[in-house]
């Protein structure tokens, strides 16, 4: 007598094949998966809470409207201080995701995500270094093979504009840089970035010194002990420029991101070709970089002016 095994639609089973979504298909990072699945746990433990048993995917498909916002007032007032509006929508945001996937995946129906609103929220304005600060920390403070790849590092952040995720995802196969590569970014979206040869200048720096062989399918960046070099390395190299160069607090790995959009756009560059260089699917996230142009010019004009 053969057994059919019943699918398991457990709340932690849904959780789980999401995020497994989420990291192969979506191709998000791990830490915002991290963060999404968070918030999906904490609906269950609201839900249990609410509904009086723990949740199943057949529980779920009865969520409503009204649930959900009950859920979003209670994120709200959640532990000693009261969620930001940012972080409220954070959390929808993060629920939505979860949703949609069930919907996908087990064909079920959400009416509810057509009537929830989030807060308004106001998305803060990137935050780049001056020309004069990116340029000093591209620069090895050391002489050995460590600063040497650091200052590389930091050099293709700001001169080509990538997510630290994109550099560091950089192989051997990929030695020696063209003058215009092909990156693939989040969501698996192609874009071409030109590569200046100051870029080239300090990687074949690094590689000169650097003891590891560096193999064309191997991490183009190694870390001390000669595996990958990961992003919260060169974020704490970033923490330790910003002490020794006085540099401010926003200065880190995605800074130099906003740092290439925000000189280039202001040498110049007009909006469309900047997306294409980022590799922005909406036009309005590069546009929040005229926003800084802007803020920039409106500072310098009530420092200068006799009447500011």
């Amino acid at each position: 007598m053969s057994c059919i095994a019943t699918p398991d639609h457990s709340f932690a089973a849904l959780q789980m094949a999401w995020g497994q979504s989420l990291l192969a298909e979506r191709r998000l990072a791990q830490r915002t998966v991290e963060m999404y699945q968070l918030e999906s746990r904490k609906l269950a433990r609201f839900l249990t809470d609410h509904w009086g048993e723990i949740p199943d995917l057949g529980r779920l498909s009865q969520l409503s409207a009204a649930d959900v916002r009950a859920f979003l007032a209670w994120r709200r007032q959640e532990g000693r201080q009261t969620l930001s509006n940012r972080s409220v929508s954070l959390a929808l945001s993060a629920i939505r995701s979860f949703l949609r996937f069930l919907e996908s995946r087990y064909e079920v129906r959400f009416a509810c995500l057509s009537l929830i609103r989030g807060p308004k929220t106001k998305r803060p304005l990137p935050k780049p270094l001056s020309p004069e600060d990116a340029q000093a920390v591209m620069q090895p403070d050391e002489a050995d093979w460590q600063a040497a790849r650091d200052a590389a590092v930091i050099t293709v952040l700001y001169a080509m504009g990538l997510r630290i995720a994109e550099v560091l995802a950089l192989t051997g196969g990929d030695w020696p840089l063209p003058e215009v590569m092909r990156v693939t970014g989040k969501g698996r979206k192609t874009r071409v970035v030109p590569v200046l040869p100051i870029v080239r200048e300090a990687v074949g720096a690094y590689l000169d010194q650097v003891p590891y062989e560096i193999t064309a399918d191997g991490p183009l960046f190694r870390a001390a002990r000669g595996g990958p070099l990961g992003p919260r390395q060169v974020q704490l190299r970033l923490q330790a420029l910003r002490g020794q160069l006085g540099l401010p607090d926003h200065a880190t790995p995605h800074a130099l991101r906003h740092s290439f959009a925000t000189h280039i756009l202001a040498g110049g560059a007009d909006l469309r070709s900047l997306q294409a260089l980022l590799g922005h699917s909406s036009l309005s996230t590069t546009q929040r970089y005229t926003d800084v142009e802007t803020a920039q010019l409106m500072r310098a004009y009530a420092a200068a002016h006799p009447l500011g």
